[in-house]
């Protein structure tokens, strides 16, 4: 027997063949019925649970709410006769979402899946001895989505195709992945499921090519291969994909599905979670776009494997920027780990990507636009882009520039008083460790950063906004109050005129 608990009310499933669900409170007739293949592989997302007794004759219902805790634990094994071959599930809570559902059924129900030692029954779609992937909930209401990670994901159909909704698919990549990857996506998006067609266009590797130009290349693909509005884009590569991908998606038809998969360091922990998208103006970097949430976010750390040594590198500044802004205990985790970090230590990533993961769900979650707490996940940003956009597109990667406008923001915060000056000096030391620069490009000039922090979107009136630390370590503040000597200072003391 499975026990439910939906808040403090008790409900039962039995098993097999069906699974019946049926709160306490509720009318008699309000149940669900489910086949023996579901419960193992439901997952949670809901409006009022008690909105389904009006359509309960006919098994419709609305999904339940995170808000009322539904999960599931177990005292023994389920139905022993069943062929279970996947992976026990730890005791831990994890996600687990329907491959399909009864015919009567018109919405998924979503449940929070709690069970100690419980065989899950192997999907269609899953590889024998495939391990379950890690599930990071961003929740935005009606437009929430998971993000899977995990090794091997790519090659578990069912974590894509579960999200594709109709007949055709546009992957986006560049020359660099397209060799690599390109092949096995189209492979997941269509084995077992022949009604999906999959288009691809092919890009140019490179933050140059985040521009206009390029993007029309994807419309001119969408519009020649007579997508409609239920195509799926997926993107299939770093943050310039991810970004011009979901920009493409948001403006195609006036928007269709995407969905990302991150193939570096930079967009698994950041640039692909959040719906953030948009390509470059060459007066500024990001100056067009729109936010525009993915389907899902699939984040397969095997691809990792391929990625170079300054890639990765470049994307351990996204990482180290979560401890410090707001995650003490996580940046105290990374001066421990480092060293493994750079030497790909599996366990050490697929923790790293996950905790960051975590906190940019968290923060999307309360604040999706940017009004205010987002924008503290910029730190270091303003003084990056300058950096960015007065030495040229892709001569230091995202990453660089981020980390150099990361030690610039914290010398500011130190000048300021806001900040001990152990916290500049442990800025200094995890940054050389991941072979991150620490200062800008000797071109650079304060006319030069000055001129580029005037257009930042963070800009509000006139005003430059600065994402600054204050007081311990993991505080830190949005803010347009401070001594614009400060600022000077700090210009002056990184650049030689």
């Amino acid at each position: 027997m499975v026990r439910v608990t939906l808040s403090h009310q008790h409900s039962s499933f039995t098993y097999p063949p069906f699974f019946k669900y049926q709160t306490a409170t509720a009318p008699p007739d309000f149940s669900f019925l489910f086949s023996p293949t579901i419960l193992p592989l439901i997952s949670t997302q809901s409006t009022n649970p008690m909105a389904a007794a009006a359509t309960a004759a006919t098994a419709s219902y609305s999904t339940l709410s995170t808000k009322h805790n539904l999960s599931i634990s177990t005292t023994h094994h389920i139905n022993k006769n069943h062929s279970l071959s996947s992976p026990f599930l730890s005791e831990t809570s994890v996600r687990i979402r329907p491959l399909s559902l009864s015919r009567s059924a018109k919405l998924p129900v979503r449940v929070m899946a709690t069970s100690a030692a419980t065989p899950v029954k192997k999907t269609s779609g899953l590889n024998p001895g495939a391990v379950a992937p890690t599930v990071v909930d961003v929740d935005l209401g009606d437009r929430s989505y998971p993000i899977y990670i995990g090794s091997g994901l790519l090659n578990q159909p069912d974590l894509l195709q579960r999200h594709i909704h109709g007949k055709r698919v546009l992957v986006v990549t560049n020359t660099t992945v397209a060799p690599l990857y390109l092949d096995k996506v189209v492979s997941a998006l269509t084995v077992g499921n022949p009604n999906v067609t999959v288009e691809s266009v092919i890009l140019p590797d490179g933050e140059k090519y985040k521009d206009m130009d390029t993007l029309m290349k994807v419309f001119d693909k969408a519009i020649e291969s007579r997508l409609d509005r239920r195509c799926t884009f997926v993107a299939l590569g770093g943050g310039v994909i991810g970004d011009m991908c979901g920009y493409a998606a948001a403006s195609f038809l006036r928007g269709v599905n995407f969905i990302q998969i991150p193939t570096t360091v930079m967009a698994q922990v950041d640039s692909s979670v959040g719906g953030k998208t948009g390509i470059n103006h060459r007066l500024g970097k990001n100056l067009i776009g729109a936010f525009y949430q993915p389907q899902c976010v699939l984040i397969d750390t095997d691809t990792l494997n391929t990625l170079p040594d300054r890639e990765l590198a470049s994307g351990l500044a996204e990482v180290i920027k979560y401890g410090l802004i707001r995650d003490a205990e996580f940046f105290e985790w990374q001066e421990k780990n480092i060293h493994k970090l750079m030497a790909r230590d599996p366990d050490a990533f697929a923790y790293a990507i996950k905790r960051s993961c975590e906190n940019k769900a968290d923060v999307v979650s309360q604040d999706e636009k940017e009004s205010g707490l987002r924008a503290t996940l910029n730190l270091g940003h303003t003084f990056g882009h300058a950096i960015e956009t007065s030495y040229g597109y892709g001569h230091w990667l995202h990453g660089e520039a981020v980390a150099a406008g990361t030690v610039m923001a914290v010398d500011m915060s130190y000048r300021l008083g806001w900040i001990d000056e152990s916290i500049v000096e442990r800025v200094h030391i995890i940054l050389k460790q991941a072979k991150l620069p620490t200062s800008p490009p000797e071109m650079m000039t304060v006319d030069m950063f000055k001129s580029v922090m005037a257009v930042d979107k963070k800009v509000a009136d006139g005003l430059l906004r600065l994402i600054l630390l204050k007081g311990p370590l993991g505080g830190c503040v949005f803010t347009g109050d401070y001594d614009r000597k400060a600022l000077d200072e700090t210009l002056h003391a990184f650049c030689k005129s």
